[in-house]
């Protein structure tokens, strides 16, 4: 039942045809292109000969926002941006990147080239260097991987602050340059 709930209370309502009560409004046809300001009597003449609905945009304007569309292509169209929207929202997610102070050569090349990838799908990575034991007394090789790491991925990525020691870990995140994620 709740998911009901939310359904309905994210649709957008709209006024259309003789639900529109302002004396004039600003008319707009199916394509966009701006008619003109003209009285509601004569948007709605307007809409009966072309037999189309008048579908209220914009509410809060003065006048009010009309346009001259099928209401079902109009909310159709609606959500076509919704989706859009979403769409691009959905690629900033955070990824996480593991390591030892003292990883080998070819561990670590394998972990810059994953960075690339998840730079250039638009994903923030979260470099998390793991110190075991007493090796947390040496950060200096921690911070030589960090420093490291930013070096290697300067063209993909620009990192958040400062690398921060929590705990065992220190912990740096990156998010992907704009020049390079878009490639």
């Amino acid at each position: 039942m709740s998911s009901f709930r939310n359904k309905t209370q994210n649709q957008k309502f709209y006024k259309i045809n003789q639900y529109i009560n302002a004396p004039e409004v600003r008319l707009l046809d199916d394509q966009g292109k701006q008619i003109g300001v003209v009285s509601i009597s004569e948007a709605r003449h307007q809409s009966m000969e072309t037999g189309l609905d008048l579908v209220e945009v914009n509410g809060s304007a003065k006048p009010p926002v009309v346009k001259l569309i099928s209401f079902s292509k109009f909310k159709y169209q609606e959500s076509k941006k919704l989706q859009a929207e979403k769409k691009g929202i959905k690629g900033g997610e955070l990824k996480e990147i593991q390591m030892t102070p003292f990883i080998g050569q070819n561990d670590y090349q394998t972990r810059v080239d994953k960075a690339k990838r998840f730079f250039t799908t638009g994903n923030k990575v979260k470099l998390s260097i793991k110190f075991q034991g007493r090796q947390v007394a040496h950060q200096e090789f921690g911070t030589n991987i960090v420093e490291k790491f930013k070096t290697d991925l300067q063209e993909f990525a620009t990192p958040e602050g400062e690398a921060k020691l929590i705990g065992k870990r220190l912990m740096i995140t990156f998010t992907p340059s704009k020049k390079k994620a878009t490639n």
